[in-house]
């Protein structure tokens, strides 16, 4: 006759998964770093699918220091904060959807900047039992806020719009880190799950007001959401 103190013991010894966490980043270390990306692209008649005759620049930049401070093993938190800037200039394109329909886009600038600050708190998870390659875990509390510029056309033609935003985000971040020495690593990581609240307020020709809301819920793996970065250990 098997007891049910009996059964229970070996089911959990039948089910063990033998998984072995160690101090992969010990008490009492801090994490800083800083992930930085810039880019910039000029077209001289440049086509691109329904696009022809493009003649423009553009540029972007981001910067994103970060500190953090495990205060027990394999769990930190912490923060960041960023700052990102962006400008388009297209002097000419033409957008031909058939023969017989074509649009023209002349003298169009638009220039965007963004700040936030986040609160974040990891948890790291060794890969066997080395201390150079892990997991990570990261919970992300968002909050900013930005401008944006844009016009379009020359003199008498010409539009623009001003518009200021506001943002608020509550997202789940894993990652993977590679120590290259005791006190460096490079950081991947990628946005998966998330909500995203953003309202923008807009002024057009400075006489035409607007606002806009906008919510979204994020439950899939972007790659275009894809970060690298470098972190010290100390």
């Amino acid at each position: 006759m098997i007891t049910m103190g009996t059964a229970a013991v070996s089911a959990q010894e039948q089910f063990s998964r033998d998984i072995h966490q160690i101090s992969f980043i010990p008490k009492g270390q801090w994490i800083t770093g800083v992930s930085v990306s810039y880019s910039q692209s000029t077209q001289n008649n440049y086509k691109f699918f329904i696009v022809e005759n493009l003649n423009g620049d553009t540029y972007s930049f981001n910067v994103s220091p970060m500190a953090m401070y495990c205060f027990k093993d394999n769990l930190a938190a912490g923060g960041r904060v960023g700052y990102s800037r962006s400008r388009t200039r297209i002097n000419k394109a033409d957008v031909v959807l058939d023969s017989e329909t074509e649009y023209n886009v002349d003298n169009l600038y638009s220039i965007s900047h963004n700040y936030y600050a986040t609160a974040a708190f990891r948890q790291y998870l060794n890969l066997g039992n080395n201390t150079r390659f892990g997991l990570f875990n990261e919970v992300q509390i968002q909050v900013g806020g930005g401008q944006s510029k844009l016009c379009d056309g020359t003199g008498d033609d010409l539009t623009g719009t001003y518009a200021k935003n506001v943002n608020f985000s509550i997202g789940l971040s894993p990652g993977l880190v590679v120590f290259l020495s005791n006190y460096s690593a490079l950081e991947v990581n990628v946005g998966v799950l998330g909500f995203d609240y953003t309202k923008t307020k807009s002024t057009t020709d400075q006489i035409y007001v607007s606002e806009r809301n906008v919510k979204s819920a994020n439950f899939r793996i972007n790659l275009f959401s894809i970060s690298f970065g470098v972190a010290f250990y100390l």
